[in-house]
């Protein structure tokens, strides 16, 4: 496929995904539930009836707190999705993202995160704005004496929920290069489409790779992933890619784990296991990747 058919597909779903872009607005009423997080790190969660006195005043279920202001690191309201038997359940913080693959969800502005993965993937993440997030990414082998080649890689992604709240749209790249050895570099464009919230949802992935003396492949990458939130702190994790090799060859991975979700980190582990006809023997590729989220 020659690159101007493969931009303008993807062109076209991203004016898809502009034009249903979420512009919801926060409702202040005296029934509203939310959630204030303080600079020592606690969250309380009830209504407010009153936002304009100090210290704001908010009915828990243990009662009344008066907390002052200039202790409030953020005010929200929570999801639907995060309210689940009358109880709350903090923000995934690692939901734009599956094992290492994206979703079409994206970091608001100002949210960011560390990401390690087999302890030389190192990747950090920011949201310049609610719809376009910039992550770079290195593995240091500097740090072995005598190597001065640096392999690196820059993900640019634009993303946009839909109104009616059940899904996002995302469009972006992945481009690798080493840096201190030559300017060629590869890559792959892709578009994704989720389905469901930050906490359950399913992601399509169809992405074309490419090169600096390549051009674009002529077939393309096809991904299917999900996360299902099954408890305060736990969820599942699933990866997996086809990927088609010439004319007539392809290969994939297919992968399965889980995501512990702290209040300051997430930890995924799991495995991947390489499907091809070229291997007699199943087996399988641990996963171990730790996240850290930060706000700026």
């Amino acid at each position: 496929m020659k690159p101007p058919k493969v931009l303008y597909y993807l062109f076209v779903l991203f004016l898809i995904g502009f034009s249903t872009t979420s512009h919801s607005q926060t409702s202040r009423t005296k029934d509203s539930l939310w959630v204030i997080e303080t600079t020592d790190g606690n969250t309380y969660i009830g209504t407010v009836s009153n936002f304009n006195t100090d210290p704001i005043e908010i009915n828990t279920k243990i009662g009344i707190l008066k907390i002052p202001k200039n202790t409030i690191r953020s005010i929200t309201q929570p999801e639907k999705y995060q309210l689940v038997h009358g109880e709350y359940w903090p923000e995934n913080p690692h939901s734009t993202r599956h094992f290492w693959g994206p979703s079409s969800y994206g970091l608001r502005k100002g949210e960011g995160y560390y990401q390690n993965s087999w302890i030389f993937f190192n990747q950090v993440s920011y949201g310049f704005s609610d719809h376009f997030t910039l992550g770079v990414g290195i593995i240091p082998l500097f740090i072995f004496g005598g190597v001065a080649e640096t392999p690196a890689w820059l993900t640019p992604k634009f993303n946009f929920n839909y109104k009616n709240g059940k899904g996002a749209y995302g469009v972006g790249t992945i481009v690798f290069g080493v840096l201190g050895a030559s300017s060629e570099f590869a890559g792959i464009l892709y578009g994704t489409n989720t389905f469901g919230n930050r906490d359950k949802q399913l992601t399509l992935g169809l992405g074309y790779g490419y090169s600096s003396n390549g051009g674009f492949t002529s077939t393309p990458t096809v991904s299917l992933s999900a996360i299902f939130r099954t408890s305060k702190k736990w969820a599942l994790l699933t990866e997996n890619y086809l990927l088609a090799v010439g004319d007539s060859d392809s290969f994939g991975f297919i992968s399965g784990g889980a995501r512990y979700m702290g209040r300051k980190l997430a930890i995924d582990f799991g495995g991947f296991i390489p499907v091809t006809s070229e291997i007699d023997q199943l087996f399988v590729l641990p996963w171990l990747g730790i996240t850290v989220p930060f706000k700026w």
